[in-house]
């Protein structure tokens, strides 16, 4: 959940898994998934692709109506060989199943780019190697984090429609970005009241403070040589953590030379009320960083933020494309950012009383 992390240090390699038939990766089999991917499994397929490791608890979140029907999907897309999985083990309790990228699945989504898999940048050891990272814990972290976002969306009532419209993983930020700033993500969050795009560096508490409030000359440098004003979201594990962050963050953003063009907001996870049923980064946690006090009132929901900086601009229409976050057009992309909400369920016409 996203109110209690699961920890680096509680993760101690992977649990070998109960040997199941799988079809075999060849031309026969491709032409066999033409029909048996529905458009969910494809975006699921860019999904994982794009954010290398999603638990079978985010995957449910994000795009199946219950825990049962998404267990059955991911074991069929497992049999197909279109997903790996594999399951950490932690020193108390048992861990969820966590998912990558298999061979079959990358070359359906180089087929409908147009590419070869290697163009792709897939390698199925690399997809793998995410299981003995150091960084698994953070990865799945970020993932819960626009998790979160992405299920509150899918649960809010018609009248305050909400959508997650981009989603970049570290890895996309890094190769647009990465000579300046390397963020956790980049995110864009829309509502009926508002919207706002940012980046994202989630603390999992293990950071150097001081290592964080020194990223801040870089978000500026971004800033001035794209022209573009993008807030800076900073999610930390507990109000005290948070607290002495912003100590340090207000006095580097202080020492900036334009400290409007760098807006920060900073929230602690155990600000969520566990008790609601869809707890997310959406909820009034949020306090921009040139705000006097701390209180509870000055806290904002997170589309409600822009009205803490009545000087940044709103964000492009062009949601999430490579040019609206000041992108290089001159980098070579070899496959687009996929959409963060899952598409809609095909209708299958009036029931005919077969379920």
């Amino acid at each position: 959940m996203i109110t209690n992390p699961t920890k680096q240090r509680t993760l101690r390699g992977h649990k070998a898994t109960r040997p199941t038939p799988r079809a075999a990766n060849n031309a026969d089999h491709q032409a066999v998934l033409a029909g048996r991917l529905t458009p969910r499994d494809r975006w699921l397929i860019r999904m994982l692709h794009e954010h290398r490791v999603l638990t079978a608890n985010q995957i449910t979140a994000l795009a199946f109506p219950s825990f049962r029907s998404g267990r059955m999907r991911l074991r069929e897309l497992f049999q197909w060989g279109v997903v790996d999985r594999f399951q950490p083990f932690i020193t108390s309790g048992t861990a969820p199943m966590h998912y990558v990228l298999a061979p079959a699945g990358a070359a359906v989504l180089a087929a409908e780019d147009g590419l070869d898999v290697k163009d792709l940048g897939y390698r199925h050891d690399r997809a793998f190697g995410i299981a003995h990272s150091l960084r698994l814990a953070h990865t799945v972290g970020v993932n819960e984090w626009f998790t979160a976002l992405i299920d509150h969306a899918r649960h809010t009532d018609t009248d305050e429609q909400s959508a997650l419209t981009a989603w970049w993983s570290e890895a996309r930020c890094a190769r647009h970005f990465g000579d300046l700033i390397k963020p956790d993500a980049y995110g864009r969050w829309t509502t009926s009241g508002g919207e706002i795009e940012f980046f994202l560096e989630y603390d999992f508490g293990t950071e150097v403070l001081a290592k964080l409030a020194g990223k801040l000359a870089g978000y500026a440098a971004l800033a001035e040589a794209t022209g573009i004003t993008t807030p800076l979201l900073v999610w930390l594990p507990t109000s005290r953590r948070e607290a002495i962050a912003r100590r340090l963050l207000h006095r580097a953003w202080r020492e900036l030379d334009n400290p409007r063009s760098v807006p920060v907001a900073t929230a602690a996870a155990e600000l969520l009320d566990p008790e609601t049923a869809h707890p997310s980064p959406a909820d009034e946690v949020w306090l921009a960083l040139d705000t006097a006090g701390g209180g509870v009132s000055a806290r904002r929901e997170l589309h409600r933020l822009l009205d803490a900086w009545p000087h940044v601009s709103p964000p492009s229409t062009d949601a999430g494309s490579e040019s609206a976050v000041g992108a290089d057009p001159a980098l070579p992309l070899t496959a687009p950012a996929p959409p963060p909400m899952p598409p809609r369920p095909i209708s299958r016409g009036p029931s005919t009383g077969r379920r």
